[in-house]
């Protein structure tokens, strides 16, 4: 490309070797948060300044980072834009055991280039534990909850009324082969709808404050596996997704 040396242009290989040490990642993770003196970075990382000022060096002549004209130290745009998708590699290691079992393709590509956004989730297989907490996320709620499912939450037939009163809308999106799980399900108007799609990518459970997502496994069953957590960047993920879903969606029944 013009005005690219071969230096700048040697190859993801060398972008990967940068990243490949635990201490340069944790000071550009340092550096997204604040500006930093080598002095500070060493202190706050537990490095030797030695070792500061030659990471630093480093990350430098990859222009993953910048020396300001007062002597402190920040991520350039091209470094943060590394460091965000870095996120997604994060998840993916974290969680390769549970992905190895996961048809993750089922999930539209534009939040599989999102998966970043689900770095801060946990992992619960538990499935009485994971039951609680679904129950609890709808002892907490206070605005919605909304639903991807293929069979409905055992509880939610004794809850709904109980959800209802307090002023919380329920949405649920299904797919053609659950319909006759959800056909005894009544509609309200306006506080509780369904809508149905050909086919559902995972089962999704969330709240304005929780979110629990099962990525159906290769055969298309879910089960215990779920990511959950309550970071911000998570449940927007899990509220696009749903979103997405919704507005595909049809009406199934007279509301």
């Amino acid at each position: 490309m013009a005005g690219e040396t071969s230096a700048e242009n040697d190859g993801l290989d060398r972008l990967f070797y940068e990243l490949a040490s635990e201490s340069r990642l944790d000071i550009l993770k340092a550096l997204q948060a604040k500006n930093y003196r080598m002095q500070e970075l060493a202190r706050k990382l537990d490095l030797t300044d030695t070792e500061a000022f030659r990471q630093l060096q480093r990350l430098s002549e990859s222009q993953l980072i910048q020396k300001l004209p007062e002597g402190a130290y920040a991520i350039t745009e091209y470094g943060k834009l590394i460091m965000r998708f870095s996120e997604s590699f994060e998840f993916a290691f974290k969680f390769k055991q549970t992905l190895l079992t996961r048809n993750i393709w089922r999930i539209p590509d534009q939040f599989i280039n999102r998966l970043g956004e689900l770095s801060q989730v946990q992992l619960g297989t538990d499935a009485v534990e994971m039951m609680n907490n679904a129950a609890q996320l709808f002892e907490a709620a206070e605005k919605y909850i909304w639903l991807i499912g293929q069979k409905p939450l055992g509880f939610l037939d004794v809850k709904a009324a109980e959800i209802l009163q307090k002023g919380v809308t329920i949405k649920l999106v299904f797919d053609e082969g659950s319909r006759k799980f959800f056909e005894k399900i009544p509609d309200v108007k306006d506080h509780f709808e369904k809508r149905v799609v050909p086919t559902v990518p995972a089962v999704l459970l969330m709240s304005e404050k929780f979110a629990g997502l099962s990525v159906l496994s290769i055969d298309g069953r879910s089960d215990s596996a779920v990511f959950y957590g309550n970071d911000a960047k998570f449940l927007k993920w899990a509220s696009d997704l749903f979103l997405y879903y919704w507005e595909q969606g049809k009406h199934c029944y007279p509301v």
